[in-house]
């Protein structure tokens, strides 16, 4: 029974019911159906599956469960009851956490997806979800969740195309294990799953659209979108692809630097998402075994420190009001259970020793030392791992920055409280994985694709792995303390929607005035044309009167127009044709 009950259903049932339920019984409602989903993901025999027929046309794999799916369902089925719990007791409201249910119900169900088809479905349902769950807060995210929405739309058309050009060569949209088909559909997924990592030039709407909701909302939201999107890549890119590998090292780098350049503590951790996606899209871009455990091992690491950092800062900022760095300070005397577990956090995401980041970073890196190019003809550079150490570098950096503004340097006007009760047991809970996978690796292992390639090629804890690891910290301490200065002067940073939104937004308003105002004198026109022709019509004589013609027919003859029975059947006949061609034409 159990092989046919897709955990997605469960939580899109519970979305439903905390529409409609009492505050407090909803919130229970959505984390026993998350908790079964929790269940339902790791109880689950690998193969089961449901297959159907779609307009008898289609076959198509409903739900299917292999060492991919199951992982990203135990993660996101556990985050999504700690962040139902933190919902709660962050004040969020029944229909907001509704909403976030839906959301993860469908990300449930697109990474359960046995094929593309299905998985395209719920991967469109999961954009409309996602931008409900942004909407509901209102003010500044309506124009933010539009910006998303439209992003997510198009990243989803050319998904899409991909999947009608893929079909018409491989004859399925079954996994086969293959992937997308190479050519211009291998280019429209990559790019189209791009939107959805947050691609360099393709991620504005991440640091856009995530600081600005509920903070619960922004738990959900640092989750599912990104996430899934490196299992749909993977999907796509089974055996990965150089060009992909090197866009991750470039968003590790490029969301780890601008990370740095924030004071807005949610838009900080919007692009330390891009910049930890981009080792998960590293690891699928190399494509060897140890790669793709090492990218699966940091979606699940990342999903683990990435809401636990959300949770903290959504603690910060739930008790005293304030977004940015410059209006806090000093709180980790008033909020230790606070500044605790956001230290963990911060350490996993660094992927310092004995945190979970460094194991699962670890692997993707050391893949990445094997991967060298030719480079002004000098061979074995290795460019993707020197990116990805950058990225470590400016992680460090980043961390250290909010860390010292938020938790101890200077102080807050005013005495704040700590984390209450339910905030507490989500901080604590995630908090302890993220040192539990950190001390014992073997069991993140376990639960990894290629977990028997894992367990015996890879050591997280190596004289060489762990020197490095301190050479990067060591480096962006001395950063920090050149840099803080400077980077306390350092106000918004433009990225490249302050180049595309005005383009968009003018660009699309002159076109709907452009097309308005030319449907508008069309239609003047029109409406003076069939006029003149039934003035015409009624009374010839006058309106061949009000002409020059008509002046000069009075001139010369003095006498009224006249026509025989044969020309006036002509002009009517004239006239009746004109009249229909403006009516049609109109």
């Amino acid at each position: 029974m159990l092989d046919v009950v897709p955990p997605a259903a469960l939580v899109l049932i519970a979305a439903l019911l905390v529409a409609v339920l009492p505050r407090k019984v909803g919130h229970g409602v959505g984390a026993l159906a998350t908790a079964g989903a929790l269940a339902l993901s790791w109880l689950v025999p690998a193969g089961a599956h449901l297959q159907v027929e779609l307009f008898g046309a289609f076959q198509a794999v409903l739900y299917n469960v292999d060492s991919f799916s199951r992982l990203m369902g135990l993660i996101f089925s556990f985050i999504g009851l700690v962040a139902v719990v933190y919902s709660y007791a962050s004040d969020a409201e029944r229909t907001q956490t509704a909403y976030a249910l839906s959301y993860v119900g469908t990300s449930l169900a697109a990474v359960f997806a046995g094929d593309w088809l299905t998985l395209v479905f719920f991967w469109e349902l999961m954009a409309v979800t996602s931008t409900l769950l942004v909407w509901h807060y209102g003010g500044r995210a309506v124009r933010a969740g539009f910006r998303y929405a439209v992003l997510h739309g198009i990243g989803g058309s050319l998904v899409l195309a991909a999947l009608v050009w893929h079909y018409a060569e491989a004859g399925t949209f079954l996994f086969t294990g293959e992937g997308i088909v190479s050519g211009v559909p291998a280019v429209l997924a990559a790019v189209g799953i791009g939107v959805n990592v947050g691609f360099v030039g393709l991620h504005a709407w991440l640091p856009d659209t995530y600081p600005r909701p509920h903070i619960a909302a922004s738990v959900f939201l640092c989750v599912y979108t990104t996430k899934t999107g490196v299992y749909a890549m993977y999907r796509a890119f089974p055996d990965g692809h150089m060009t992909i590998a090197y866009m991750g090292g470039a968003m590790a780098v490029f969301g780890a630097t601008m990370a740095l350049l924030q004071s807005d503590m949610r838009r900080l951790l919007s692009y330390h998402i891009q910049s930890q996606v981009g080792y998960m899209i590293a690891g699928v871009g190399l494509g060897t075994k140890l790669a793709t455990a090492g990218a699966f091992a940091h979606v699940f690491n990342h999903i683990l420190y990435k809401s636990l950092l959300f949770m903290t800062v959504g603690v910060v900022i739930y008790r005293t009001g304030e977004e940015s760095l410059k209006k806090v300070g000093g709180l980790a005397r008033d909020m230790p259970i606070t500044a605790a577990t956001f230290g963990v956090a911060a350490l996993s995401i660094g992927g310092f020793p004995l945190f979970n980041g460094f194991v699962s970073k670890g692997m993707v890196v050391k893949a990445a030392h094997k991967e060298y190019v030719t480079l002004f003809g000098f061979d074995h550079v290795y460019v993707l791992w020197y990116l990805l150490l950058i990225g470590g570098v400016g992680t460090f950096l980043s961390f250290i920055k909010l860390g010292y503004h938020a938790f101890l340097h200077g102080s807050y006007d005013g005495k704040v409280l700590d984390a209450n009760r339910g905030q507490s047991v989500g901080l604590i809970s995630v908090a302890a994985l993220c040192v539990l996978f950190g001390i014992r690796p073997p069991a993140l292992y376990e639960l990894l694709p290629y977990s028997d390639y894992a367990i015996e090629n890879y050591r997280a804890y190596t004289a060489f792995h762990v020197g490095e690891v301190l050479v990067l910290v060591a480096i962006a301490l001395v950063g920090f303390v050149i840099l803080k200065g400077p980077l306390k002067k350092v106000g918004k940073v433009p990225d490249v929607d302050a180049i595309y939104n005005p383009i968009a937004f003018y660009g699309t308003r002159g076109l709907v005035v452009g097309v308005t105002e030319l449907y508008a004198a069309v239609d003047r026109a029109a409406v003076r044309f069939v006029g003149f022709v039934t003035d015409v019509a009624a009374d010839p004589e006058s309106a061949v009167a009000a002409t020059p013609l008509g002046d000069r027919v009075e001139d010369e003859y003095a006498h009224p127009l006249r026509a025989g029975f044969g020309t006036s059947i002509l002009l009517v006949t004239l006239v009746a044709t004109l009249v229909l061609l403006a009516v049609l034409l109109g």
